[in-house]
Protein backbone atom coordinates (compact mmCIF):
# COMPACT_ATOMS: atom_id res chain seq x y z
CA UNK A 1 0.00 0.00 0.00
CA UNK A 2 2.80 2.56 -0.81
CA UNK A 3 6.18 3.65 0.00
CA UNK A 4 7.66 4.49 3.39
CA UNK A 5 10.14 6.88 1.67
CA UNK A 6 7.32 8.56 0.18
CA UNK A 7 5.52 9.86 2.95
CA UNK A 8 5.48 13.68 3.67
CA UNK A 9 4.22 16.13 5.47
CA UNK A 10 3.22 19.79 6.13
CA UNK A 11 4.61 22.09 8.52
CA UNK A 12 1.50 23.87 10.59
CA UNK A 13 3.60 26.96 10.63
CA UNK A 14 5.51 27.48 7.57
CA UNK A 15 3.47 25.00 4.96
CA UNK A 16 6.84 23.74 3.82
CA UNK A 17 6.92 19.96 3.04
CA UNK A 18 9.16 17.27 4.49
CA UNK A 19 9.38 13.93 5.15
CA UNK A 20 8.55 11.95 8.85
CA UNK A 21 13.16 12.44 9.17
CA UNK A 22 13.12 15.85 8.35
CA UNK A 23 9.70 17.13 9.56
CA UNK A 24 11.73 16.54 13.01
CA UNK A 25 14.98 18.89 12.01
CA UNK A 26 12.68 21.46 10.20
CA UNK A 27 10.76 22.28 13.09
CA UNK A 28 14.02 22.72 15.29
CA UNK A 29 14.76 25.94 13.11
CA UNK A 30 11.61 26.67 11.19
CA UNK A 31 11.81 30.89 11.87
CA UNK A 32 7.88 30.72 11.72
CA UNK A 33 7.64 28.21 14.67
CA UNK A 34 10.07 30.09 16.22
CA UNK A 35 8.14 33.43 15.66
CA UNK A 36 5.40 31.88 17.09
CA UNK A 37 7.16 30.81 20.08
CA UNK A 38 8.37 34.23 20.86
CA UNK A 39 4.93 35.49 20.68
CA UNK A 40 3.51 32.97 23.70
CA UNK A 41 6.51 33.81 25.32
CA UNK A 42 5.92 37.90 25.21
CA UNK A 43 2.01 36.98 26.25
CA UNK A 44 3.44 36.26 29.77
CA UNK A 45 1.96 32.41 29.91
CA UNK A 46 2.90 30.10 32.98
CA UNK A 47 6.10 28.54 31.93
CA UNK A 48 6.36 24.67 31.43
CA UNK A 49 7.90 21.89 30.31
CA UNK A 50 7.05 21.49 26.05
CA UNK A 51 8.46 18.10 24.70
CA UNK A 52 8.15 17.50 20.68
CA UNK A 53 6.50 14.01 20.35
CA UNK A 54 6.38 12.24 17.24
CA UNK A 55 3.32 9.84 17.17
CA UNK A 56 3.70 7.48 14.13
CA UNK A 57 1.50 4.25 13.24
CA UNK A 58 3.62 1.22 13.98
CA UNK A 59 3.27 -0.95 11.03
CA UNK A 60 4.39 1.21 8.65
CA UNK A 61 5.27 4.28 9.78
CA UNK A 62 3.07 6.54 6.85
CA UNK A 63 0.69 8.30 8.93
CA UNK A 64 2.60 10.60 11.47
CA UNK A 65 1.95 13.52 13.59
CA UNK A 66 4.26 15.86 15.24
CA UNK A 67 2.72 17.26 18.31
CA UNK A 68 4.02 19.68 21.45
CA UNK A 69 2.75 18.68 24.36
CA UNK A 70 2.43 20.53 28.12
CA UNK A 71 4.74 18.22 29.95
CA UNK A 72 2.14 18.77 32.77
CA UNK A 73 -0.79 17.15 30.67
CA UNK A 74 -1.72 13.75 31.39
CA UNK A 75 -1.54 10.53 29.14
CA UNK A 76 -5.21 10.52 29.16
CA UNK A 77 -5.29 14.17 27.02
CA UNK A 78 -2.76 12.56 24.96
CA UNK A 79 -4.94 9.30 24.15
CA UNK A 80 -7.79 11.62 23.95
CA UNK A 81 -5.57 13.84 21.21
CA UNK A 82 -4.62 10.51 19.58
CA UNK A 83 -8.26 9.35 19.60
CA UNK A 84 -10.02 12.59 17.90
CA UNK A 85 -7.59 12.64 15.41
CA UNK A 86 -7.02 8.54 13.86
CA UNK A 87 -8.11 6.21 16.67
CA UNK A 88 -11.92 6.39 17.28
CA UNK A 89 -14.92 4.59 16.34
CA UNK A 90 -16.78 2.47 19.16
CA UNK A 91 -15.17 3.44 22.27
CA UNK A 92 -12.79 1.09 22.54
CA UNK A 93 -10.42 0.76 25.29
CA UNK A 94 -7.11 1.69 25.02
CA UNK A 95 -3.45 1.90 26.50
CA UNK A 96 -0.07 2.98 27.20
CA UNK A 97 2.86 1.35 27.78
CA UNK A 98 6.71 0.15 27.41
CA UNK A 99 7.25 -2.00 25.23
CA UNK A 100 3.96 -2.80 23.17
CA UNK A 101 1.44 -5.90 24.33
CA UNK A 102 3.73 -7.40 26.41
CA UNK A 103 5.05 -4.36 28.00
CA UNK A 104 4.39 -2.54 31.60
CA UNK A 105 1.45 -0.53 31.11
CA UNK A 106 1.26 3.29 32.19
CA UNK A 107 -1.58 4.90 34.02
CA UNK A 108 -3.42 7.31 32.27
CA UNK A 109 -3.23 9.78 34.94
CA UNK A 110 0.56 9.78 34.42
CA UNK A 111 2.14 13.07 33.66
CA UNK A 112 3.50 13.77 30.14
CA UNK A 113 6.70 14.88 31.28
CA UNK A 114 7.43 11.96 33.77
CA UNK A 115 6.90 9.37 31.09
CA UNK A 116 8.37 10.84 28.09
CA UNK A 117 12.14 12.45 27.87
CA UNK A 118 13.86 13.01 24.26
CA UNK A 119 14.68 9.58 22.85
CA UNK A 120 12.36 7.88 24.49
CA UNK A 121 9.77 5.75 22.75
CA UNK A 122 5.94 4.66 24.58
CA UNK A 123 3.45 2.67 22.74
CA UNK A 124 -0.42 3.15 22.47
CA UNK A 125 -2.48 0.48 21.75
CA UNK A 126 -6.55 1.43 20.39
CA UNK A 127 -9.13 -1.71 20.68
CA UNK A 128 -7.86 -4.71 21.69
CA UNK A 129 -9.55 -6.80 18.99
CA UNK A 130 -8.88 -5.24 15.89
CA UNK A 131 -6.04 -3.17 17.45
CA UNK A 132 -4.25 0.16 15.71
CA UNK A 133 -0.66 1.10 17.48
CA UNK A 134 1.01 4.19 17.77
CA UNK A 135 4.28 4.54 18.88
CA UNK A 136 5.11 7.94 20.67
CA UNK A 137 8.73 9.25 20.50
CA UNK A 138 9.97 12.04 22.62
CA UNK A 139 11.95 14.45 20.07
CA UNK A 140 12.99 17.63 22.28
CA UNK A 141 11.65 19.45 24.91
CA UNK A 142 11.95 23.46 25.64
CA UNK A 143 10.69 25.24 29.05
CA UNK A 144 8.06 27.94 28.02
CA UNK A 145 4.73 29.05 27.37
CA UNK A 146 2.29 26.92 25.68
CA UNK A 147 1.45 28.46 21.40
CA UNK A 148 -1.99 27.41 22.02
CA UNK A 149 -4.54 27.36 24.68
CA UNK A 150 -4.69 24.01 24.54
CA UNK A 151 -2.45 21.66 26.27
CA UNK A 152 -1.44 20.18 22.64
CA UNK A 153 -0.18 21.88 19.71
CA UNK A 154 -0.23 20.20 16.18
CA UNK A 155 3.13 20.65 14.44
CA UNK A 156 2.86 18.92 11.20
CA UNK A 157 1.29 16.02 9.78
CA UNK A 158 1.64 13.26 6.58
CA UNK A 159 -0.23 14.68 3.77
CA UNK A 160 -2.97 11.85 2.61
CA UNK A 161 -1.44 8.62 0.96
CA UNK A 162 -2.00 8.28 -2.77
CA UNK A 163 -2.69 4.58 -2.10
CA UNK A 164 -4.09 2.56 -5.54
CA UNK A 165 -7.13 1.12 -5.69
CA UNK A 166 -7.04 -2.95 -5.38
CA UNK A 167 -8.36 -3.64 -8.59
CA UNK A 168 -7.09 -1.32 -11.36
CA UNK A 169 -4.24 0.60 -9.51
CA UNK A 170 -6.31 4.06 -10.28
CA UNK A 171 -6.36 6.31 -7.50
CA UNK A 172 -8.29 5.02 -4.62
CA UNK A 173 -10.76 7.19 -2.89
CA UNK A 174 -12.67 4.32 -0.88
CA UNK A 175 -11.83 1.69 1.57
CA UNK A 176 -13.95 -1.86 2.04
CA UNK A 177 -13.78 -2.65 5.88
CA UNK A 178 -14.54 -6.46 4.62
CA UNK A 179 -11.61 -6.66 2.44
CA UNK A 180 -9.63 -5.29 5.17
CA UNK A 181 -10.76 -7.84 7.42
CA UNK A 182 -9.67 -10.38 5.14
CA UNK A 183 -5.91 -9.38 4.83
CA UNK A 184 -6.33 -7.65 1.28
CA UNK A 185 -5.50 -4.01 0.63
CA UNK A 186 -9.11 -2.57 0.51
CA UNK A 187 -9.00 0.42 -1.14
CA UNK A 188 -10.90 1.06 -4.13
CA UNK A 189 -11.29 3.77 -6.77
CA UNK A 190 -14.64 5.23 -7.77
CA UNK A 191 -15.40 2.70 -10.64
CA UNK A 192 -14.49 -0.30 -8.16
CA UNK A 193 -15.79 0.85 -5.19
CA UNK A 194 -18.91 -1.08 -4.86
CA UNK A 195 -18.61 -4.68 -4.77
CA UNK A 196 -19.92 -7.41 -2.54
CA UNK A 197 -19.03 -9.87 0.13
CA UNK A 198 -21.94 -12.32 0.56
CA UNK A 199 -24.83 -9.34 0.36
CA UNK A 200 -22.04 -6.86 2.24
CA UNK A 201 -21.12 -4.03 -0.06
CA UNK A 202 -20.68 -0.87 2.42
CA UNK A 203 -17.53 1.25 1.71
CA UNK A 204 -16.04 4.15 3.52
CA UNK A 205 -14.29 7.12 2.41
CA UNK A 206 -10.47 6.47 2.31
CA UNK A 207 -8.94 8.75 5.03
CA UNK A 208 -5.74 10.29 6.57
CA UNK A 209 -5.74 7.30 9.06
CA UNK A 210 -3.74 4.51 9.90
CA UNK A 211 -7.76 2.72 11.14
CA UNK A 212 -8.93 3.19 7.95
CA UNK A 213 -11.19 0.83 6.88
CA UNK A 214 -11.29 -0.90 10.37
CA UNK A 215 -14.12 -1.37 12.72
CA UNK A 216 -15.88 1.60 10.68
CA UNK A 217 -13.93 4.44 11.42
CA UNK A 218 -15.14 7.27 9.81
CA UNK A 219 -12.54 9.96 9.64
CA UNK A 220 -11.53 12.04 12.58
CA UNK A 221 -13.63 14.91 14.70
CA UNK A 222 -13.13 18.56 13.31
CA UNK A 223 -10.73 20.58 14.74
CA UNK A 224 -9.59 22.37 16.90
CA UNK A 225 -9.56 19.36 19.12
Amino acid sequence: MGDTRHSRGICVYCGKEFTRGGMSRHLHGCDERTAVVESAQGRHGRRVPLLHLQARDAWTGRYWMNLEVDGTATLAQLDAWLRVTWLECCGHLSRFSVGGWGGREIPMAERVGKVIRPGTEITHIYDFGAETVTVVRGIDVREGSRTTPRPIALMARNTPLALPCQRCEAPATRVCPECVHRGLRGTLCAVHARHRHDGYDETVELVNSPRAGICGYAGPAEPPY
